[in-house]
């Protein structure tokens, strides 16, 4: 199972400020981005298969049972096609990036907060939605994402979701909270004892939040922030950073720190709150009515594979209704494929998980990489890049 997420310095960021300008399109889509991404070509049709792939990837994402001899289904990928899969897990988006530059690997399972990188420096390629047979029954809401195609062209084949929860102590925070201010403006009531998630991406957190309560920031996207914007996010963080008792990455520290009551309130995902009340914490989570931040991660191909034709006969593999069931319920998030929620072993895990709710995920601000080039497609400002989101996640942690 996952975990970690945690997001390192990325050498690579400074990529995306090569970006072209904003155009006019609107701020709902990557084209707001004025991302000119390399003229790179999506292949027309496969080849015969190589015998072998090289991926980059979450833990939890290539499971071949050495982990878990139950948890295995790379085995059927190679019987079927011949291709013989090797894995390199990576511990943050940043470390995927650097990975994939070096041109050993063939496909990356990349989250949003990477996406856009690689496909500015030309290291994701455009990939043909028609050579993934499975790619028809992906939930729409994954299609055409701000963080996995650039002006109607999918750079990969999305994977599942997964939504940042408001989790807390259902006897020792009272009132149930509803808002993001219980970690924010309350939280001295629980100075201490307030947990964050402990990566720069944080920063779109405190900028959803003032979205809804600073309407004069006139914040459209979490992601795209001008200086005064952002500037107003970093000092929300640092007065929270007063109150603030951990900062988690590892989801079973999360767990250990609720059930023994070090943390009482705080951000989570949806697998560490089931996990934390089935070893008896007495907690509940949900989206605040702010809405929240969460991930969609993408398959995505490298631009020089060495094995495109393995590498696609993976994409389709991955999302392929049963396979994506297994992997969902390992990983713990939402599959990709709608299909899969008829294949899950826990029958109710696609209702607990939301897979299919289309209306639950609109008011999921999936994480995506900042640039300059303004991602809500403003013209007249600079927004902060996040090689300065960085810089300033290690100001707002002291």
């Amino acid at each position: 199972m996952r975990l970690t997420r945690t997001l390192r310095a990325a050498a690579c960021a400074a990529a995306l400020l090569l970006a072209a300008a904003c155009d006019s399109s609107g701020s709902g889509s990557s084209s707001a981005t004025g991302l000119n991404p390399p003229d790179l070509k999506a292949p027309t049709k496969l080849g015969r298969t190589e015998g072998q792939v090289n991926l980059v990837a979450w833990a939890g994402y290539v499971e071949d049972g050495s982990n878990d001899p139950k948890v295995n289904w790379v085995g059927d990928f190679e019987k079927q096609t011949g291709c013989q899969v090797h894995s390199k897990v990576a511990a943050s988006s940043d470390e995927m990036v650097k990975l994939m530059k070096t041109g050993e690997y063939d496909a990356v399972s990349a989250s949003g907060d990477a996406s856009l990188r690689l496909i500015a420096a030309g290291d994701a390629a455009p990939v043909n939605t028609a050579l993934v047979p499975n790619y028809k029954d992906v939930f729409a809401g994954l299609k055409n994402g701000a963080w996995n195609s650039v002006k109607g062209q999918m750079y990969g084949i999305p994977h599942g979701r997964g939504a940042n929860l408001l989790m807390y102590n259902t006897e020792k925070v009272k009132p149930a909270p509803t808002s993001w201010s219980a970690v924010f403006d309350d939280a001295s009531r629980y100075k201490g004892h307030v947990t964050a998630y402990d990566s720069p991406i944080y920063i779109a957190d405190a900028a959803l939040y003032l979205k809804a309560t600073r309407p004069e920031l006139k914040i459209e996207d979490p992601y795209a922030l001008d200086q005064k914007q952002f500037d107003a996010a970093v000092a929300l963080l640092k007065r929270q950073n007063g109150y603030v008792g951990e900062y988690w990455s590892d989801y079973l520290k999360e767990v250990s720190a609720f059930k023994s009551g070090d943390s009482v309130v705080g951000t989570t995902w949806q697998v560490i709150a089931n996990l934390a009340a089935s070893e008896g914490a007495k907690v509940k989570a949900l989206v605040p009515k702010e809405g929240s931040t969460g991930w969609s991660d993408t398959w995505m191909v490298y631009s020089k594979a060495k094995h495109p034709n393995c590498a696609y006969k993976w994409l389709d593999w991955i999302v392929s209704p049963k396979v994506n069931a297994q992997v969902a319920e390992y990983f713990g998030e939402a599959p990709a494929n709608s299909r899969a929620c008829a294949e899950t072993s826990d029958k109710n895990f696609c209702t607990v998980y939301h897979a299919a709710d289309e209306n639950y995920w609109k008011k999921i601000a999936f994480w995506n990489t900042p640039i300059e080039q303004c991602l809500d497609g403003r013209k007249d400002v600079k927004c902060v890049p996040y090689a300065k989101w960085v810089q300033a996640w290690t100001e707002i942690k002291g």
